[in-house]
Formats: structure tokens, sequence, C-alpha cells
């Protein structure tokens, strides 16, 4: 029996409703001219669209990190901020600081249900201003279980315990679109693009849908998660929804398709 943490995502009225705190960072994960244009009082932009890792290996691994690390406390994070990250929807971009911070050890994290798309059709206030902000302390413990590497994905292959799911599209599942060196999927993993997660207006599912789709595909709380995609958004995206629902055992493979699609060697299915 999985217990729903409802506490990881908040409505655009419980974040309005305490945007004055002194310990809240917001965070818009929007691409910067977006932001521009207009954000959450109080938000700062942080995009890192465009930073991937698609080499899991302890070395490349260990100096990714250490960017994104660095990256959060520019931002004026520190080890007592409360964080809420927000995207254009309950999206991809967010999951994946959601999951950067939880794999940090920053457990005061939520998302903004529905992002900012929601909190304007709340008719809640934006702004174009922006102020600089202080570095804050925020220093990352790295919690090992969240993350899977490529080599985590081969020692669970055909496991019973674990389950693979692949979040992209049904096209880059089927190997139609081919998005590096090598198209396919990881052996044994089941298909759930990321979208499932969310309604049409870009909220997270219930808590009871969620569950649902994924029993569905044998994606039981008993077993571990390990979710993917190209470069580790969209499954980060599967990560909380599942987090959101209470799964106990769910792991980010970060590398995702563009390490393992390009890695040779690494088994792939089509």
């Amino acid at each position: 029996m999985t217990t729903a943490n409802p506490s990881l995502v908040w409505s655009p009225t419980e974040l309005h409703e305490r945007i004055s705190e002194p310990d809240l960072r917001v965070l818009d994960l929007r691409a910067p001219e977006f932001y521009s244009n207009g954000h959450i009082p109080g938000a700062r932009s942080l995009d890192i669209f465009g930073i991937s890792l698609i080499d899991t290996r302890p070395e490349p691994l260990a100096a990714f990190l250490w960017i994104i690390d660095h990256l959060i406390g520019a931002k004026g994070v520190s080890s007592d901020s409360r964080v809420v990250v927000y995207d254009a929807m309950s999206g991809e971009r967010a999951a994946r600081l959601f999951w950067f911070l939880e794999f940090f050890g920053h457990r005061k994290v939520h998302m903004l249900d529905g992002g900012f798309t929601a909190w304007v059709k709340a008719g809640l206030p934006t702004t174009q201003a922006a102020e600089p902000a202080t570095r804050g302390n925020f220093r990352g413990r790295p919690q090992r279980d969240l993350l899977a590497t490529a080599d985590d994905i081969l020692e669970r292959l055909n496991q019973p315990d674990t389950a693979i799911v692949d979040a992209r599209s049904e096209a880059e599942n089927q190997g139609t679109l081919v998005r590096s060196k090598r198209g396919g999927r990881i052996p044994g993993a089941v298909h759930m693009e990321w979208k499932e997660n969310l309604n049409p207006d870009g909220t997270f599912k219930s808590a009871e849908a969620l569950r649902n789709q994924y029993a569905a595909l044998g994606v039981t709380p008993d077993r571990e998660v390990i979710p993917y995609c190209q470069g580790g958004y969209r499954s980060a995206n599967t990560y909380v929804a599942l987090r959101l629902v209470g799964y106990p055992r769910v792991r980010n493979y970060l590398g995702s398709w563009g390490e393992w699609g390009n890695r040779d060697g690494l088994p792939i299915e089509d």
C-alpha cells in the first residue's frame, strides 16, 4: 500500500500564501526569455536545460554533479531554505531540479503544480523585475540510492524486483525516432511516456490515477523503479510522480538514452 505525499507539490494558492517567508527560494526553470517576459515575484531564473551528462562513470559524474551543486548555491539556496521549483507546467525542467535537490539531500523542496501557467490562470501577480541573488551555503550530500548509472542498470537487467520505465515518446521507444547513435530501448523496460503523468491542464494526475496506470504495467511499489528518457529530464518527472504517490524506491537514470544509446556494448532491444 502506498501513501500519497501531496506536500511535494504546492498549488499556486499555497505558494502565494507563503511567498514572503524569509527562507523561501523560488526557482524558475523556464528559458531565460520567458522569465524576462514575466515571472513569479521573487523568483530567480535557473536555466540548466543545456547542462546534461552522457557518461555516468565516476569521474565525469562527479564533475557534473559539482557544477549543479555550485549553480544551486549561486541562486541563494542554503541548507535551511525551502525551495519551490516551477516550469511552464508540471514539466520536465522543474522535475529535474526537484530530483537534483532530493538527490543532494535537500528534502524541503516542492514543485508548483501546473507551473507558471497555473499561477497566471489563478490571477496571481507576475513581474519582470529581477533582483541579484546572494550566494547561499548550499552543499550537496549525495543520496546515491536516488541515482542510477549505466552500471546500476546493467546489474538490474531482468531482475524481478526492478522495473525500468522508458519515459520517452512512443517513437523513441520504438526506435523510429533516433536521438543517439543507436535507437531502441533498454531491454525489459516498460513504456509510459512522462506526459501521461499529467492532466490536460499540466497539473499532476490524482494519486489514484497515477497508481493505477503504473500498476497496470507491473510497476508496483514493492519494486525498485528506474525511469529513463534521453537526458534525465522527462524521467525526473516520472520520479516526481512516483514520489508523489509514495513509491519508496525510485532512482533517476541521469545519463539515460543519451548515454545508453551512444555507448557501444550496452545491450539494446529494438
